[in-house]
């Protein structure tokens, strides 16, 4: 329960101040015990927030700073990943994963909601908010737990990236048909316009990367022009500046097509290779991205997420454990029941479903929408946020076991 604590608004960048200080010890505690620092992170929000000290609140402000940082640290994922890998994981048997993991949740949280007589609506997002799993989040744990470039670290970020851009394709429909007729004609009409989006999306990655790939195959064609052009300018990070237009370019047309920002940075960033820019201009730009990130923006944007848990908006107590009961053992029984018919062996594919299992950043990016565009209520948000919470709090320390018992058992 919230302590009763009168509310004061303190400026701007005493709040940062106190984001960024607990943020940062907490993450240290966490990482001395060997635990990734995203829950120190996390829990720094919870306790400085409204949940407990109700110093420091989400304001349009720390949203900017968080949605930056989130930003960066896809970026650096992104750059540590070899979009062949990611290809090369979604072909054949393995689409299975990503179906299963996706809509076996999907339908978990369609009948929970349905169960307690919520509208079509609200049981449609719920559904959402259970299926998804947060990239972002996904990308940190395994970076924290050393695992992002294994064979089944890649399989959980192309499962989360087919799951994501699914449900961020299906919020749309939902935002299309909202305040319509709803009719059959109606959300005909809307899914198409989103699958019309999507194939845009789909054609213009697949042609940059096509492009890209023809100029590799020039050799170092793109990394002696960029030399060049660098020597042209004056000023000390004109690579940085390069980089991050190309990126924003990307992230421009997914938002113009209705996906989340993130998407589009993500698959921007893994189009920038060693063999496309050399080796060391790939260098500068990860050193310069991984200090703004990890230093300062990162522990911010988790920190966030802990600033959202407020306990006391709950009042059907059965609706939340059901939701966080659902969400838990759906995500992680869609995983590995999609990774066994994959042909991936048991413990691989228990891995994998709760690798999978973590909401975080994108389950709060649907909720927030949905609250604001008022296709939920207050309650049904809150008890959204702390199934994300709790899902990102848990997940890195059931992966970090479930990873050190499958490196015992191929020993």
């Amino acid at each position: 329960m919230s302590l009763d604590i009168p509310h004061f608004e303190l400026p701007f960048f005493t709040n940062l101040l106190i984001l960024l200080v607990t943020a940062r010890f907490f993450g240290e505690v966490f990482e001395r015990f060997k635990q990734p620092a995203m829950i120190g992170e996390i829990i720094a929000g919870v306790i400085v927030g409204p949940s407990l000290l109700n110093l420091v609140h989400r304001t349009e402000e720390i949203i900017v700073i968080s949605e930056l940082g989130i930003f960066l640290l896809v970026i650096l994922a992104g750059l540590e990943i070899d979009i062949d890998d990611i290809l090369k994981s979604l072909k054949g048997k393995n689409i299975i994963i990503s179906i299963c993991a996706f809509f076996i949740p999907l339908l978990s949280g369609f009948a929970i909601a349905h169960l307690f007589g919520l509208d079509l609506m609200t049981t449609v997002f719920i559904g959402l908010c259970v299926s998804i799993t947060a990239l972002p989040v996904s990308i940190r744990i395994l970076m924290d737990l050393g695992m992002i470039n294994s064979a089944v670290g890649q399989k959980i970020i192309s499962v989360a990236i087919f799951d994501d851009v699914l449900a961020l394709t299906i919020l749309g429909v939902l935002l299309n048909v909202n305040g319509t007729d709803m009719t059959v004609a109606t959300i005909a009409k809307a899914a198409s316009i989103s699958l019309l989006k999507l194939f845009v999306f789909i054609s213009v990655l697949g042609t940059s990367y096509y492009i890209i790939k023809r100029l590799i195959n020039k050799g170092d064609y793109i990394e002696s022009s960029l030399d060049k052009l660098l020597s042209f300018f004056k000023g000390k990070e004109p690579l940085f500046a390069i980089f991050f237009a190309f990126v924003l370019l990307f992230s421009t047309v997914t938002e113009a097509l209705g996906f989340h920002f993130i998407i589009g940075a993500f698959f921007a960033s893994m189009l920038i290779s060693e063999s496309l820019i050399g080796k060391q201009n790939l260098k500068n730009i990860e050193a310069t991205t991984s200090s703004l990130a990890m230093g300062f923006l990162a522990p911010i944007f988790f920190a966030g997420i802990g600033l959202e848990f407020n306990i006391s908006s709950i009042t059907n107590i059965g609706l939340l454990i059901s939701v966080i009961l659902v969400s838990y053992f759906s995500k992680i029984i869609g995983g590995y029941l999609g990774g066994t018919f994959a042909g991936l062996n048991s413990k691989i594919a228990m891995v994998m479903g709760i690798g999978l299992n973590a909401r975080g950043i994108m389950e709060l990016v649907i909720a927030n929408i949905a609250y604001k565009a008022g296709l939920i209520n207050n309650e049904v948000f809150s008890i959204l946020v702390i199934m994300g919470v709790l899902t990102t709090l848990t997940t890195p320390l059931m992966l970090k076991r479930s990873f050190r018992r499958l490196k015992a058992n191929a020993s």
